[in-house]
């Protein structure tokens, strides 16, 4: 591993034997904590994941959905704990509508955090779980001072959410955002979690948390019901991979966005990367076409995967791929559409322990904040996944009751020679997918050692052949991607936060190698 640091940092690479990569401080520590007191990797991720619900409710909150993908020890789990729409969904309600709501309770699916921190636990964890809660209560019961990155968030996104049932009670204390600095105290999201301990999660699905929330929607127009939230439980899927650099990269499978990372990464490994440098403009060029390549095919085709024409076998099969290879142009830009393949606001954070286990989580509320909605008296605020349905009803991902909707969270894995070798993250909704590729083929066929790969310029397609860049890129290597025909936009790493967030771990002989992005308040924590 190449222990150089390329870019502007502010971070060294974090060494340990156990670790924690979170965005926020706080979550990171206590994480860690559980490790201290002789708790797991999972005992670890679920304690960093409740106090990110108190300490960075910018992305996340108790109205969250999750994933994750572990390695117990023996062999890899996956975990998919998204909602699913509410019965009363049907089409017609969104009827005349010209796209889906992206605020307020008519985008508000199940939300399915909680039900992650209990499925993960129950199998995996090893300490109380008021133990492992501890933190996350006393955060919000005794307050904690904001976070700098965490507050300009929350300022930016406050005027557009002030007006929404519940938000200002919760989060605008005194009239107004918080600054950073300031310390901030949400006791009723306290009393949520220690009610949610006490009763391992069936307040949340079928006790008084959920009567709350069945009682908020329905003064506000909403459909959720209490047979939805009953109906809710995590389930424990296989995770799909992808060979590339020698390792393979693991992604959890549709109803997510990680599909587009594996069909990039098959795509890229077959123009071979790592003959000219990371950054050389032609390195960025084969991996932005096959990026785009990638992401045409998972708008497409991905949705709830019971909707769904194609399987993910199909979308990754060696000789589709090598297809859509053929596409690229090595001279020139292009603006590709998706192919035909035959049938066959957010938190992330890494964790991993002396014993080999290691967990990739993430968990969000979507569009910052989420919905907005923040029910009275309990400090669930409320994803808005709804957002990411259809309203086109031939397209897998359209609109309905009971469906889970495309999802953009994605945790990320990779093992070599059958070990597990990284646990990594790229928050930021469609920077995810894009932020993954971008990790792997700077780890797996650079060597750059997780710090660097966070603090490296990011580049993000967007429509046609425009691609938004980090101005660290330079201006000659802009130059020369504007030459093969890219629409190039430089955009600020801090542009609304749109360039994202990574954390990753990857397992050396000696331990663990730890990084976290500088675009956010968090570290890598170890001891």
């Amino acid at each position: 591993m190449d222990f150089s640091l390329p870019y502007p940092s502010v971070r060294q690479p974090v060494l340990g034997r156990a670790m924690v990569a979170t965005s926020q401080p706080l979550a990171a520590q206590a994480g860690l904590a559980m490790m201290a007191l002789g708790g797991n990797a999972i005992d670890a991720a679920i304690a960093a994941a409740m106090a990110l619900t108190v300490v960075e409710p910018t992305g996340c909150g108790l109205g969250s959905d999750a994933f994750a993908i572990l390695w117990d020890g023996d062999r890899l789990h996956g975990l998919n704990a998204s909602g699913r729409a509410p019965a009363g969904w049907t089409p017609d309600r969104f009827a005349g509508l010209a796209a889906m709501p992206r605020r307020g309770w008519g985008a508000v699916t199940v939300p399915g955090a909680v039900s992650a921190w209990i499925a993960l636990w129950r199998r995996f964890g090893t300490l109380p779980l008021a133990t492992i809660a501890a933190p996350a209560i006393r955060y919000a019961r005794d307050g904690h001072a904001l976070a700098p990155l965490v507050a300009a968030r929350w300022q930016h996104e406050t005027p557009t959410l002030e007006d929404q049932p519940g938000f200002a009670e919760a989060f605008m204390p005194g009239g107004r955002a918080p600054n950073a600095g300031e310390l901030f105290r949400n006791p009723a999201l306290a009393a949520s979690l220690e009610a949610i301990v006490a009763s391992e999660g069936e307040a949340f699905y079928r006790g008084a948390l959920a009567a709350a929330m069945v009682e908020h929607a329905k003064a506000h127009g909403g459909a959720l019901a209490l047979d939805d939230l009953a109906a809710h439980e995590a389930e424990w899927v296989e995770p799909v991979g992808q060979d590339f650099a020698g390792a393979r990269v693991w992604e959890i499978p549709p109803n997510g966005q990680g599909i587009a990372t594996l069909i990039g990464l098959g795509i890229l490994d077959r123009l071979e990367p790592g003959t000219r440098p990371v950054d050389d403009p032609q390195t960025l060029h084969l991996a932005i076409e096959a990026m785009k390549l990638a992401l045409a095919d998972t708008a497409r085709f991905v949705g709830e995967p019971a909707a769904m024409a194609v399987s993910p076998d199909d979308l990754l099969a060696p000789a589709y791929l090598d297809r859509r290879a053929a596409l690229v142009d090595r001279t020139r830009a292009g603006d590709p559409g998706h192919g035909d393949p035959r049938p066959g606001g957010t938190v992330y954070l890494a964790a991993a322990d002396p014993s080999g286990r290691m967990i990739s989580f993430i968990q969000s509320n979507y569009m910052g904040f989420g919905s907005g909605v923040v029910v009275p008296g309990t400090g669930i605020s409320l994803q808005n996944r709804g957002a990411g349905f259809s309203l086109d009803p031939t397209h897998p991902n359209a609109v309905g009751p009971g469906k889970r909707p495309f999802h953009t969270i994605i945790p990320g894995f990779v093992t070599k020679d059958g070990a597990p070798l990284q646990a990594f993250g790229v928050m930021g909704g469609p920077m995810q997918a894009q932020g993954h590729l971008q990790m792997a083929l700077r780890t797996l066929v650079y060597d750059q050692n997780p710090q660097a790969a966070a603090d490296a310029p990011r580049w993000r397609v967007e429509k046609g052949r425009k691609v938004a860049v980090e101005p660290g890129l330079g201006a000659e290597t802009i130059a020369a991607l504007s030459a093969l025909g890219h629409e190039v936009v430089v955009e600020p790493p801090d542009a609304v936060f749109a360039f994202g967030g990574a954390q990753l771990i990857v397992r050396t002989e000696a331990g663990y190698v730890g990084g976290s992005d500088l675009r956010k308040d968090g570290q890598a924590v170890a001891f």
